[in-house]
């Protein structure tokens, strides 16, 4: 019998919508971890980052009820706390992409020069050094999986916006791991 993915931690998913404190600890301590990685990934202030996560869990368990299993319970959260960071980036006026006036055509032609592997560090060092703006779309491409439309979505821009903002973010990062 194989199981559907989307149940996993469903009776603790369950109980705490009913209000089960002893539940939302146990999905608490099973998510935290990792939801602060997404969150500091986005955010980079220690202090940010554990604010957006303790409020996506406050906002998590407070509309649980809304949660119908078209996704894991991991993925719903995750979800919130990158929603949550990218407003929060926002409200600091941190400008999440440099808007151009005009669209770019871009091609999934693969770049003359092959790049050689790269040290799984030096990629993380070379996303650290990407202006925010970069960083967003990389993470959100890459990292997160997201795809340009559900990214345009996110972000408020177009799906061509946000591809041409990922290949240059993806060749400034090919540039900056170049130089380490």
């Amino acid at each position: 019998m194989e199981t559907d993915i989307r149940f996993t931690h469903k009776s603790l998913v369950e109980k705490s919508k009913q209000g089960d404190r002893n539940s939302q600890y146990q999905l608490y301590e099973l998510y935290i971890d990792a939801m602060y990685n997404v969150g500091m990934r986005f955010l980079k202030i220690k202090e940010d980052a554990e604010d957006i996560v303790q409020d996506s869990f406050v906002e998590a368990f407070k509309n649980l009820e809304s949660f119908k299993y078209e996704s894991t319970f991991g993925a719903w959260l995750k979800r919130i706390v990158i929603n949550k960071s990218i407003n929060h980036l926002k409200l600091k006026r941190i400008p999440v992409t440099p808007m151009d006036e005009h669209e770019f055509h871009l091609s999934d032609d693969a770049p003359e020069e092959m790049m050689e592997a790269v040290e799984i560090s030096k990629v993380k060092l070379g996303i650290d050094k990407l202006p925010d703006g970069y960083r967003q779309i990389i993470n959100l491409y890459l990292l997160e999986g997201y795809d340009h439309m559900e990214i345009g979505e996110v972000l408020g821009i177009s799906t061509s916006t946000s591809k041409s903002q990922y290949h240059r973010a993806k060749k400034k990062l090919i540039d900056i791991i170049k130089n380490l």
